[in-house]
């Protein structure tokens, strides 16, 4: 039995998009709603789902009739599609900016969905569900695959992983500086000799760094990190997906890649702070 719809427009960079579309497919499940998910390529995510996914049920790619009435308002599409959506939603419509606040403050967001027509854009997780989630609902495609099982023909028996975020988040540079990672990563090649380091990151200053300490138990990209273009998006899946892998994962402060990783994989996860 239907007892409700929602559009739901996941944003964001990946590991965003990716809770967020675990938050909407369990709220639908709870409460035995109909979910449609619209794919929107944009900042942060040049690449279209089915370039690094395979793919997911309910969910499409944007269509032009999406860019009018289910696009996020905002003054990039200066807010054109908030009145269509209030009229075609019946005024049913969460903004992304407002899901945080709404469940930190205990909002019920099945009894909002319950036999309506909904719409939502969220780039945050919300709702209680097992982190088994993740690994069923997304299932990276072969060419993501294919850097994966590359990167693993390095591995030793022993094998750690690290995600050094750099760039854009200040988060990260200042409470996770290098030199943590450089400590924790000398402190497993003490209890094992043939230690192999694979490392994520979206420096290319790290990895000199790394490299110049560590020398050839790095594993990582020989190419430059980009979220720019769809064969540097896949590889930031790759990361992901081969952190996922690896038993133990040493993070960075205010970042959710690392997190997400672990998430899949069920892995430990270290958040190296200051």
């Amino acid at each position: 039995m239907n007892r409700g719809r929602l559009l739901f427009v996941p944003s964001g960079g990946l590991a965003n998009r990716m809770r967020a579309i675990a938050s909407a497919w369990n709220l639908c499940k709870q409460v035995g709603a109909q979910l449609q998910i619209v794919w929107f390529q944009g900042w942060g995510m040049h690449a279209a789902f089915k370039e690094l996914f395979e793919p997911l049920p309910n969910l499409r790619e944007a269509v032009l009739w999406d860019f009018v009435v289910n696009d996020r308002p905002r003054r990039h599409n200066l807010w054109l599609p908030y009145i269509p959506q209030q009229l075609w939603y019946m005024g049913g419509v969460i903004n992304e900016l407002d899901v945080a606040n709404m469940r930190d403050n205990g909002y019920d967001f099945e009894k909002w969905l319950q036999n309506k027509h909904r719409y939502m854009s969220c780039y945050d997780e919300f709702g209680t569900f097992s982190n088994s989630c993740y690994s069923e609902l997304f299932h990276p495609n072969q060419s993501v695959m294919d850097i994966v099982y590359s990167y693993e023909t390095h591995f030793s028996q022993n094998v750690i992983g690290m995600h050094i975020r750099r760039t854009d988040n200040l988060d990260s540079i200042s409470k996770s500086p290098t030199d943590l990672f450089i400590e924790a990563g000398q402190r497993e090649i003490d209890n094992h000799n043939d230690l192999t380091i694979f490392l994520a990151t979206d420096s290319e200053e790290v990895k000199r760094q790394m490299r110049e300490r560590f020398g050839d138990r790095i594993v990582t990209s020989k190419n430059k990190a980009s979220r720019d273009s769809i064969a540097g998006i896949r590889e930031g899946l790759a990361d992901m997906w081969t952190l996922s892998r690896i038993s133990r994962i040493y993070g960075s402060s205010g970042s959710s890649f690392s997190t997400m990783a672990s998430k899949i994989g069920g892995q430990e996860l270290i958040i190296l702070e200051r």
